[in-house]
């Protein structure tokens, strides 16, 4: 299986730092889409194939020069939620439930409890029930 260019610059140290030097400019969409992704390569229900594309999206969220740089006031993360966005669709058969609780565990860390009533959390989350439902009737190839 063929890696992404972006995963060489993902590490578990390089992650954290990252989601916890920049959560508040990053916004809560892309640090709880980020943990998303985190947990679910953690898990062992989640396919090698899954997991390279989540790699290459954290390893594309990690690294500070992109497409849009992320020092760029209000910009700088669109990029990346739009990379994360894309792993999460692709993997979303593999993101269950505990996978979840965790993410949210961790970001009422960053964001405190009221986080959890936020849209952006209600937007991933409906994000990955549908692509999850769009998965269970798209027949396999």
């Amino acid at each position: 299986m063929e890696k992404s260019k972006y995963e060489k610059h993902f590490s578990e140290d390089s992650f954290w730092n990252k989601i916890g030097k920049y959560a508040k400019e990053a916004g809560t969409k892309v640090v709880y889409s980020g943990l998303i992704l985190y947990y679910a390569v953690q898990s062992p229900n989640t396919p090698l194939k899954s997991k390279i594309q989540i790699y290459g999206a954290l390893g594309y969220l990690i690294l500070p020069l992109d497409l849009v740089p992320d020092f760029l006031p209000v910009v700088g993360y669109v990029d990346d939620l739009g990379a994360l966005g894309l792993a999460i669709a692709a993997t979303a058969m593999s993101i269950d439930d505990n996978v979840k609780q965790q993410a949210k565990d961790k970001i009422t860390g960053f964001f405190g409890p009221d986080i959890l009533n936020n849209q952006d959390i209600i937007d991933v989350d409906s994000q990955i029930v549908d692509e999850e439902k769009e998965g269970e009737s798209t027949p396999e190839k």
